[in-house]
């Protein structure tokens, strides 16, 4: 089940925060690039032997082309000291043989246990979720144009990505003022709070953070198979169940293209049917992009995807579709501190798919009234 191989560090890439890249020689594969987090490996440099894991790699998925680090076993002062780490029992990535012990938000052993006891509410705040990555700096690029001022925070579930380092856009948005903090929930770790569930993730987020709008979405990457079921981010629909249990506005936002080559995704993807259709089993607001853009296919797309939600919400009621102006929001989103990119895809090639992820982000900035 996982592909083995050892290899010496030959060079120090450039990383981002949480993440060390090497350049590792290894035998019969040749020179690969791997990803190490420092938090659970160490810091690998250059003469160093790692035992890199290259399952994805070797299958060419979407791990970006990296292989991952997974030791550095001859080198001990490499490894990450925990003499001084927070108290916490929550483990993630559990059972695996890189599982991990954190400090959980409402942990007995940290500050806001109190807080969180008996928590039940999460007093108004308007939840967006989306399906994909991709889609949470087009979000905050809706938000800010409405709120600039917004506090917006990230709950990333466990559909992707497990480690919160490994996005890059994560951390480019903390450094540009875009995110107050990231919570991971579930088997996600590493972000600013550690959460058990969804549910404990947003109230989290609204009362230890003080979050106006929180994003869900699963970290980078995700799992398909091409089925209706079959895929990682339908969970949206059930982050936006907890947010309505937890008295939240639960906001869908909705996956759309007018570039996929594959026709489930044309217009309003089969993924947003699914989980705001069927799984989603409470009220919710679903944002819809209206008006010209003066782009033909983005606006022969978007009239569809309205036409196609009208469809959807005669058979699901509980969904409210109301219309968001597009007006602004192309320039809104070519201002955003990290490239817009979603399956391979910018925003010259597929503005429709933005755009719709956006109106979500500027109907739960206006809900803030």
């Amino acid at each position: 089940m996982i592909q083995w191989r050892e290899g010496t560090v030959v060079e120090v890439l450039p990383g981002w925060p949480g993440v060390e890249a090497v350049s590792v020689e290894v035998p019969d594969l040749g020179t690969v690039r791997a990803l190490a987090y420092p938090d659970v490996v160490g810091t690998p440099v250059v003469g160093d032997r790692v035992l890199l894991n290259v399952t994805a790699l070797e299958r060419g998925l979407g791990t970006g082309g990296y292989a991952v680090v997974v030791a550095v076993p001859d080198r001990p002062a490499a490894w990450p000291d925990r003499a001084d780490d927070d108290a916490g029992h929550l483990v993630k990535a559990r059972y695996t043989p890189l599982q991990t012990m954190v400090l959980g938000a409402d942990d007995p052993e940290g500050a806001h246990h109190a807080r969180l006891q008996d928590a039940d509410d999460v007093e108004g705040m308007p939840v967006v979720a989306a399906d994909l990555h991709s889609a949470l700096p087009a979000v905050l690029a809706g938000i800010r144009m409405v709120r600039p001022t917004a506090r917006v925070v990230y709950v990333m579930t466990d559909g992707g990505a497990l480690p919160a380092a490994f996005s890059r856009t994560c951390a480019e948005l903390r450094v540009a003022g875009w995110l107050a903090a990231t919570v991971t929930a579930g088997q996600a770790y590493g972000g600013d709070l550690e959460a058990v569930t969804v549910h404990s993730a947003l109230l989290a987020a609204r009362l230890v953070v003080g979050a106006d709008v929180t994003v869900v979405a699963q970290g980078p990457g995700n799992l398909g198979t091409g089925t209706r079921w079959g895929f990682s981010g339908v969970s949206a629909g059930e982050a936006l169940n907890a947010a309505a249990v937890l008295g939240g506005l639960p906001v869908a936002a909705l996956r759309v293209s007018e570039a996929d080559p594959r026709e489930r995704h044309r217009g309003l993807s089969h993924h947003s049917a699914t989980a705001y259709g069927r799984v989603l089993a409470h009220p919710a607001d679903v944002p819809v992009p209206t008006g010209a853009t003066g782009r033909a296919s983005t606006d022969e797309c978007l009239v569809a995807v309205a036409r196609q939600v009208e469809a959807l919400v005669s058979s699901a009621p509980h969904l409210r579709p109301l219309p968001v102006p597009v007006d602004g929001l192309l320039e809104a989103l070519s201002q955003t501190p990290v490239p817009l990119r979603t399956m391979g895809r910018g925003l010259e090639d597929d503005a429709a798919g933005f755009l719709a992820v956006a109106a979500a982000g500027v109907h739960a900035a206006t809900a803030l009234g």
